[in-house]
């Protein structure tokens, strides 16, 4: 008992870990397994509740009903902000607070309802064919890292006792497809390609203090994600000094004995995974912990390991506490879907958009144009805008209803489908293209959803599990867009998509292409919003996109070698970190304050960044190195460093960076991050380095060598 004559558990003044270890003390081993299962039980005798850690809040509270839904990860990704990625962190975190505080008052305890979220997805989006890479913020190692720190900043907030919400981690690690073969496949990766590509995300959440990590269905150089002594035991905890849970994802554990064959029965599988500090199970096969207990395969100090990590994130979060001493239990309802929040949706929506092509300044469009044909199956589709792992709103605003609320009273606007998303109408009979040809503006809102790409099992018109075998648009759709483009009318193509698309043929014949991605419930004013000028388009490619399938390596292969453009040497279609604007960005001379430093010193680089357009716009500028000198193989080019700038018309800002030690380090063969003697070359642009960017309109990337020594 504390000094207030309550269960030191109850009394919140104590410690954390003393009310942990007290509460573990008094449980039986029955209770303390049912504590281990996703679905935990509530157990009466010592006020503890029932509570499920199944939740997901990708870009937004998912699955639990209303909330305000933000364009899905990747699009996320493209606005290359980090400020405003915190914000909307900030507020998922307290519609997640309103939406707990109000289902324990009616006493909802089910799944989804909780305060700890499986998110973010910080993957490496390797290859656009895998069908979860919509959830990541793309290919690259750097702005993964960042926008997830953001993420999990804003998520958890900042308060010195208690978490707002509990961030997660996944999928630990090197997972990105085949989706197919998730639950036996074996990623066999490099030491090298494992902390140069697919680990530095997991590094800097975990340095950040992201409390959970989801372990992987698939093994990683021959042993279960979810059971790995590389990834949970050596990484994770003795190199990282991770201190917070580990959880399974769903049924995985299950996949040791009946698809990986590296155990032979649940029990055995059970051991395997709290052995190596699996802390969460999610699925069932923690169920037959008492019994691997019997067979002396695990002790009861390693289930207690386990609870106590369980128990105190849910201590930290409050989950004990009066209601009083926490000041997120009193977020109300009032912020779900509240007018701020689908500001922000509409902000980072319009971020997010990625201006592609514009040929001959074809937008903006003007808002009193006299006629407007919009056409295509994602101008009147919510699943467009929503992705997977969403949430419920109200307001949902279609692309077509975006443009229809836009322009002026007098403008006309007609809309067919015109075309099936992914197949040929069985009806021959097209009337839409010819009609198409009497308008001002023809707008084919074209691409995919989240039923075509996705996860194993949710995308249901995916012949591949949810992956895809070709990274084209949808053939009809490419014969679509053909046959409007006959005519002499101007063509604006507007994708919805969460992947690259190889898309030459659109690229030719289009007068104007915007990347959307899967934008939010606000897509459709964002999309109007630049349609139209009132928004210049500032968004970035967080991923690559290829010519076509053929430059990709094989998919099963993980080895880094001609994947993104850290390592890709053929040229693509659109480079990483490209994007257009209604304005032009010119850089002056890169100016460094040595050519010469030590291994331990900064060097600074500055450039002024100018608008030589009429209009303002939005500006992402990037640092890229490029080691010409290093000892083991190193990529091509690597993001460092990234800034948004603002500029009116005529406007310069002097941007500066420092490139730190950190920056300049390599890995080599075995693993280890080192600082070699040699030249480094930085480049800094609106995009990566290389012809195609240039092609394409982007400014003109400046360059400068520096040497370490």
């Amino acid at each position: 008992m504390s000094d207030k004559g309550v269960p030191l558990y109850k009394d919140s003044s104590k410690p954390i870990y003393e009310r942990v270890k007290d509460l573990v003390s008094r449980m039986t081993l029955e209770e303390k397994v049912s504590q281990l299962l996703n679905d935990s039980w509530a157990i009466e005798r010592l006020d503890v509740p029932e509570y499920d850690w199944w939740n997901e809040c990708l870009h937004g509270v998912a699955r639990a009903g209303r909330a305000t839904v933000f364009p899905q990860a990747i699009g996320i990704a493209a606005t290359f902000d980090t400020d405003l990625v915190f914000r909307i962190a900030t507020a998922i975190s307290d519609e997640a607070r309103a939406k707990y505080n109000a289902a324990v008052r009616i006493g909802n305890r089910t799944r989804y309802r909780g305060l700890n979220f499986w998110t973010p997805n910080i993957n490496i989006f390797r290859d656009p064919r895998w069908g979860r890479g919509h959830e990541t913020y793309g290919e690259d190692p750097f702005l993964t890292s960042q926008i997830g720190v953001a993420f999990v900043n804003g998520l958890q907030g900042d308060h010195p006792k208690y978490l707002k919400a509990a961030a997660c981690a996944k999928h630990f690690a090197v997972h990105s497809g085949p989706e197919a073969d998730r639950h036996h496949f074996d990623a066999v990766v490099t030491l090298k390609d494992l902390y140069e590509t697919y680990l530095p995300a997991f590094k800097a959440l975990v340095d950040t203090g992201v409390e959970a990590v989801m372990a992987a269905y698939n093994r990683t150089n021959g042993q279960p994600c979810c059971g790995s002594e590389l990834l949970l035991v050596d990484i994770l905890r003795k190199k990282w000094g991770f201190k917070g849970h580990v959880v399974s994802d769903c049924w995985a554990l299950l996949d040791f004995h009946k698809h990986h064959k590296v155990t032979s029965t649940p029990e055995e599988s059970a051991a395997l995974a709290l052995n190596k500090g699996c802390d969460l199970n999610c699925g069932c096969v923690y169920k037959h912990l008492a019994k691997a207990l019997a067979k002396k395969l695990i002790t009861e100090e390693t289930i207690d390991v386990s609870l106590s990590r369980m128990l105190t994130t849910r201590f930290k979060l409050g989950l004990f506490d009066p209601p009083s001493s926490n000041p997120y239990a009193s977020i109300s309802g009032d912020v779900i879907g509240c007018k701020e929040h689908r500001s922000l949706a509409r902000q980072a929506a319009a971020k997010s958009i990625v201006l592609l092509k514009n040929k001959d300044n074809v937008l903006p469009l003007k808002k009193d144009i006299k006629s407007v044909y919009v056409l295509g199956p994602n101008a009147a589709s919510t699943e467009a805008l929503m992705a997977n792992y969403y949430g419920i709103s109200d307001r949902m605003v279609t692309i077509l209803s975006g443009i229809g609320g836009k322009v002026d009273n007098g403008t006309s606007v007609y809309y067919k489908q015109g075309c099936l998303p992914d197949r040929e109408s069985p009806n021959p009979i097209d009337w839409s293209t010819d009609e198409a040809q009497d308008a001002d503006v023809i707008i084919a809102v074209m691409g995919l959803t989240a039923l075509i790409e996705g996860e194993e099992g949710d995308a249901i018109a995916s012949e591949y599990k949810g992956d895809r075998q070709d990274i084209g648009l949808p053939q009809n759709q490419v014969d679509y867009v053909k046959k409007l483009c006959q005519g002499k009318t101007p063509v604006i193509v507007i994708l919805a998509a969460g992947s690259a698309l190889a898309i030459p043929e659109i690229h030719e014949i289009a007068d104007a292409i915007l990347f959307v991605w899967y934008p939010g419930q606000e897509g459709g004013h964002a999309v109007a919003d630049v349609l139209f000028g009132d928004i210049s388009p500032s968004g970035r490619l967080p991923v690559t996109f290829p010519k076509s399938t053929d430059q990709l390596p094989p998919y099963e292969d993980y080895n880094m070698t001609g994947r993104t453009y850290r390592y890709m040497t053929e040229q693509p279609l659109y480079p990483f970190g490209f994007g257009l604007s209604y304005t032009k960005f010119s850089y002056d001379q890169l100016t460094l304050n040595a050519t010469s430093i030590k291994k331990d010193q900064d060097l600074t680089a500055e450039v002024t960044v100018t608008n030589t357009g009429t209009v303002g716009g939005e500006e992402v500028v990037q640092l890229y190195l490029t080691d010409t000198e290093a000892s083991v193989e190193t990529p091509l080019y690597a993001l460092k460093a990234f800034q948004r700038v603002n500029l009116g018309p005529n406007e310069n800002k002097k941007i500066k960076f420092v490139i730190t030690p950190e920056m300049m380090s390599l890995v080599d063969n075995d693993g280890q991050s080192i600082i070699e003697a040699g030249q480094f070359k930085v480049h800094i642009g609106g995009t990566s380095p290389g012809s195609r960017g240039l092609e394409l309109g982007a400014a003109e990337l400046v360059e400068a060598v520096f040497s370490v020594f």
